[in-house]
């Protein structure tokens, strides 16, 4: 036990993110506690070196990978029970599950904490830092490779980029400068919120920026009032008028390199509007 806290120790300044107690050569055994590592660490991890995921990663409505996800055991993000699976290495997001994180670090088990991506290029560092934590760096290069040769394929110029409203529960939306910003921008649509994060968008303002394509989230089961301005009629009125309509899905979520999927199915929603105007 003393020799393998040295080498976790001795290895610490080899992958950046992790936790003191962190990082053997190859950990046979990996738990992860967050959505996204979830579907990283399934893409990465060799046979038999997996021994959990979170809950969520079996949720076809949050989950790219839902149906894979069914291979392994689940875990609820409580430490004692994340303990007990013994894991020489557990990856967790940057903002969830921490309390349960702190105390595992406390009972001395190697902790990786991942951030969340905020662009297309994230992707790319995501499976590099989670593969060199897990010993599967080689695995990692050729995801990337293959993910930046698709993404520069799918970047191709378009000869007219509509204009696109990203628009979910509570009239929230996202610009240029977000994961699913960057999306849309990839598959040749302009944002109408332009150069920004997120926030509210007015009815108001929607309405007046006429979009040729609105984007919206799936409704979840349970009608949730939040997602009640979905079905307002300035948005109904608008839909009927000017613009038509595409859903987000699992593969915008995470900053894994299913997004490439939502470029993809995104720019053939572009290319039928494209045709419907010809």
């Amino acid at each position: 036990m003393l020799r393998r806290a040295l080498i976790l120790l001795l290895s610490l300044l080899a992958v950046p993110g992790l936790s003191p107690a962190v990082a053997q050569e190859a950990p046979a055994r990996v738990v992860s506690m967050n959505l996204c590592t979830d579907q990283l660490a399934m893409l990465l991890a060799a046979p038999g070196q997996l021994v959990s995921v979170s809950k969520l990663a079996r949720d076809p409505m949050s989950s790219a990978m839902a149906d894979e996800a069914m291979a392994y055991p689940v875990n609820h993000g409580q430490a004692e029970e994340v303990w007990l699976m013994q894991p020489d290495l557990v990856v967790v997001g940057s903002y969830t599950a921490q309390a349960a994180a702190q105390m595992l670090e406390r009972l001395g088990t190697p902790v990786l904490r991942v951030e969340p991506a905020h662009a297309l290029a994230d992707v790319p560092a995501r499976l590099r830092t989670l593969g060199a934590a897990m010993g599967r760096q080689e695995r990692a290069e050729a995801l990337i490779a293959a993910f930046e040769t698709r993404l520069a394929a799918l970047r191709e110029e378009v000869d007219r980029r509509p204009s696109a409203a990203l628009y979910y529960a509570n009239g929230y939306t996202t610009g240029d400068q977000t994961l699913a910003g960057e999306i849309l921008l990839a598959a040749g649509f302009d944002n109408i919120a332009g150069a920004r994060g997120g926030g509210q968008l007015p009815l108001e303002a929607l309405a007046l920026a006429e979009p040729e394509a609105l984007i919206t989230a799936r409704p979840y089961p349970g009608a949730s009032r939040s997602e009640e301005i979905l079905m307002h009629p300035v948005v109904r009125r608008l839909r009927a008028a000017h613009a038509a309509t595409a859903n987000t899905g699992t593969d915008w979520i995470c900053g894994t390199p299913f997004v490439l999927q939502a470029i993809e199915a995104l720019s053939g929603f572009r290319k039928s509007l494209e045709t419907e105007t010809e």
